[in-house]
């Protein structure tokens, strides 16, 4: 290796400084010409990501968008028909039933849902043996719950001849089937989403394990029994953990669809008693050919659920807590 003569008066080679003055005068210029380069392969690689933005998610939303306001069968040229869609919605029986549905579903198997996660966690949180193995089990539920497979088994578990039934049997008590019956087939849909607590009960786990144990050991040494250490001290400072579960939990509820389709044979019943929302839309944009109202229903669903996360995020600085 060949270095730089040095300077007779024992200061820094000429390359080098040649090679800074260069630098600065790249930077009193705008960018350094190694900052250029590292900029040009960032863009290369972040081309797919890009290009997949535009094809697979802002273009379609656009195309929805836009089909929202015309009448479009899939067949023919869509015609623009204004709001007609949106207004169409809201004297639409079945779309307001579908609503409350929707909302019954939401708001009463999210919170079940994470309270029986917060429970489940706060168990396997004592440090008993094989706790990974636990955490592993009790997860497969939320990575099994939204197939195909799973919503066709639950079906067979509540049929008239199912496990349910068959367990009742066992006390002499009469089942029925449960998914056939109006006012029990949307009970079997929160109980499967119930069921699917392994992604909030792994959040909830980590963020217990967050908590110091120092505050619990004060506590004990003031008399505070485990009641009170969970209502003062476990679910204030995991209240940021609980809005993280309850947004996502939300948005993914509003969204169901598989459960519903497979467990009502792809039309809701009975008596509309499990037609969710999403249910409801795909009727419409692949069952009645009405693509333009689909689309429309598909936008006041991302209204909604944005208003939600809104709400949510509004209130959450009444009873979110951070301990900074």
């Amino acid at each position: 290796m060949v270095r730089a003569p040095a300077r007779p008066d024992g200061g820094a080679p000429v390359s080098v400084i040649q090679e800074l003055s260069r630098d600065r005068r790249s930077r009193d210029q705008g960018v350094s010409p190694r900052r250029k380069g590292d900029g040009r392969w960032a863009l290369f690689f972040l081309a797919p990501w890009f290009v997949g933005l535009v094809l697979i998610t802002a273009g379609p939303m656009g195309a929805s968008l836009y089909l929202s306001f015309t009448d479009y069968d899939l067949l023919s040229a869509p015609q623009w028909v204004g709001f007609e869609n949106f207004t169409r919605m809201f004297e639409d029986p079945r779309f307001l039933g579908s609503l409350g549905v929707t909302f019954t579903y939401v708001f009463v198997s999210v919170p079940l849902q994470l309270a029986a996660a917060l429970g489940l966690a706060l168990l396997l949180d004592k440090g008993m043996r094989g706790l990974a193995l636990y955490r592993s089990v009790y997860y497969l539920p939320s990575l099994l719950g939204g197939s195909v497979a799973i919503a066709i088994l639950w079906r067979q578990i509540f049929g008239a001849d199912g496990l349910v039934n068959q367990v009742l049997a066992l006390f002499g008590v009469q089942g029925q089937g449960w998914v056939s019956h109006p006012d029990y087939a949307l009970g079997t849909l929160m109980a499967l989403n119930v069921w699917t607590f392994g992604a909030p009960m792994v959040i909830f786990l980590a963020g217990l394990r967050q908590i110091p144990r120092m505050y619990y050991e004060a506590a004990a040494i003031d008399g505070a029994g485990r009641w009170r250490q969970f209502r003062s001290i476990t679910l204030p400072l995991l209240t940021p953990i609980v809005f993280f579960n309850l947004v996502l939990q939300l948005i993914e509820a509003f969204q169901s669809f598989t459960r519903a389709f497979v467990v009502s044979g792809g039309n809701g019943g009975p008596s509309d008693s499990t037609l969710l929302y999403t249910l409801y839309l795909y009727l419409k944009g692949f069952g009645s050919l009405d693509m333009g109202y689909a689309s429309a229903m598909a936008w006041f669903l991302l209204l909604i659920i944005g208003g939600m996360t809104v709400v949510n995020f509004l209130a959450s600085k009444y009873w979110v807590f951070y301990d900074d």
